[in-house]
């Protein structure tokens, strides 16, 4: 499949990151459901985090801080990387922190974790499907990203780069950072970085097809 380097046009997209309209709730709350279910799928897998994941592990090992608060302290230093990327944050933002974070905790309570391997890459290749296709649906609400995908899409802008080459450059940065401080890596920490910007830019491109076959 022919892949999508720029985030959709769709009927459902916002004027600015804080004029939330109804019709925007399906597309955010599930695609943000889907993200942090991705998550909870890799993590219930136990052969390495995501990358970011991975980072904080390391941070958390060398400060004596929890993985929550590492991941929080994270999240605070690359929105601070927005201001000269001009990114802002939006209604978006804030149900990103809320909605995945619920939704994480959610499946790695409640989904049982696999002892066959075969079940265990079914759920990192379910994982990275379900991320790429959350990130897809919300990014293209125009509500504004989550910490991570909004410098993703805010290096996009400022440098012209396509969106699966930005992300793929820094999952594998900060994987590289994170196993470095101690972090825990494993096959499914290496697949996802590797895979997760080519599922980003398959659904955006998917739905692209979808608006363009039911708009007309």
């Amino acid at each position: 499949m022919k892949l999508s380097h720029k985030i959709s046009e769709t009927p459902w997209r916002a004027k600015n990151t804080w004029s939330f309209r109804p019709r925007m709730a399906l597309p955010l709350v599930v695609g943000l459901s889907l993200f942090g279910f991705g998550e909870g799928l890799l993590v219930q897998a136990q052969w390495g985090a995501t990358p970011w994941t991975v980072f904080a592990q390391g941070i958390s090992r060398h400060t004596n801080w929890s993985l929550g608060w590492s991941t929080a302290a994270i999240s605070v230093v690359v929105l601070l990387g927005w201001l000269p990327l001009r990114e802002r944050p939006g209604f978006g933002t804030i149900a990103n922190l809320v909605i995945i974070a619920y939704v994480l905790d959610i499946v790695s309570t409640n989904l049982a974790v696999p002892h066959a391997a075969w079940l265990k890459i079914v759920y990192i290749v379910g994982a990275v499907l379900a991320i790429g296709a959350g990130s897809a649906l919300y990014l293209t609400t125009g509500l504004g990203p989550g910490p991570r995908d909004g410098l993703m899409t805010g290096l996009h802008r400022r440098f012209g780069v396509s969106v699966v080459y930005v992300r793929l450059t820094l999952e594998v940065s900060v994987l590289v950072v994170g196993w470095l401080m101690g972090g825990t890596v494993g096959v499914g920490t290496a697949f996802f970085a590797a895979t997760i910007g080519f599922s980003i830019g398959a659904n955006l491109r998917v739905t692209e097809l979808l608006v363009r076959k039911f708009s007309t």
